[in-house]
């Protein structure tokens, strides 16, 4: 039995956005270690055709369309919770959107629906389930999706890279107030870098024609064929290092190691800010 199944068999997870891509594979593979899931997104169809499979395979399962977004409907979802479940051991924060173009053409509609989503999303689960689980008083977890995009910066996809940024502040914010209260709740951010997923399409259908943006949406998908791993493959290794109890979790370190140094040293040396194309 890995060491997953053995800290997670018999809790109960709530997972947004988990009706397709990273959020798909977390509800997946949680259901193999045993696990009750409480499964959260927008796509009310997908969702529920999603919690409709792993019911009929034997899985408790509660799904509930909910858009992060509002907190009123945030809130609804750990009520929905607390009363299937009684109680919630693992939030996963999970649901985001992606837009690309010039940062400064992107409409204002699309922006604030990253922030909304991307950042709102989070802190909406934050204040829904945070004072729940600390009233509970026993052993839990809060895992916050970020992106390899929160430590670098790109262009043609600012509002992702914003939101990815604030996603570690948040995290990290998070993780010391934990500390303050002595809480037992273990507080981590997910690092992917590629995984086979959607996103690549919702960004396309939501940021127009610009061919610069095309191109670049096109390389990041071809990168993720090339060098990304599966959904189900990204939750195995996520379970792995928070049964460990890691904070920052890698599942595909290496865009990490290889990026972060060189990065921490243009930061040292106040070097202008250069692409990887750049260099040289």
């Amino acid at each position: 039995m890995s060491t997953a199944a053995k800290v997670f068999r018999g809790k109960t997870a709530v997972i947004t956005g988990a009706s397709a891509g990273i959020g798909e594979g977390f509800a997946r593979h949680a259901v193999s270690l045993g696990m009750r899931l409480v499964l959260a997104d927008v796509a009310a169809d997908r969702l529920h055709a999603l919690a409709g499979e792993l019911t009929a395979a034997g899985a408790e399962v509660e799904a509930r369309a909910t858009d992060v977004a509002d907190p009123a409907a945030t809130e609804e979802l750990a009520e929905r919770a607390y009363a299937r479940f009684g109680g919630v051991d693992l939030l996963m924060n999970n649901a985001g959107i992606m837009a690309m173009g010039w940062s400064w053409d992107i409409p204002a509609e699309r922006w604030d629906a990253a922030l909304r989503v991307n950042i709102g999303g989070y802190v909406n689960g934050l204040r829904a389930f945070v004072p729940r689980m600390l009233e509970q008083g026993t052993r839990g977890w809060i895992a916050q999706v970020s992106s390899i995009g929160g430590l670098f910066p790109s262009p043609l996809m600012a509002p992702y890279s914003v939101t990815k940024f604030g996603t570690l502040a948040l995290t990290e914010s998070l993780h010391h107030e934990m500390g303050m209260r002595g809480a037992p709740i273990q507080v981590s951010v997910v690092l992917p870098d590629s995984v086979h997923s959607d996103i690549f399409t919702s960004a396309r259908e939501g940021g127009g024609t610009l061919p610069e943006a095309e191109a670049f949406n096109e390389a990041l998908r071809k990168r993720a064929e090339t060098v990304g791993i599966t959904a189900g493959e990204h939750a195995r290794r996520v379970f792995e290092q928070l049964a460990e109890g890691r904070y920052w979790i890698t599942a595909q370190p290496e865009a990490v190691d290889e990026g972060l140094p060189p990065r921490t040293r243009m930061i040292l040396d106040r070097a202008t800010p250069r692409l990887p194309e750049q260099e040289g």
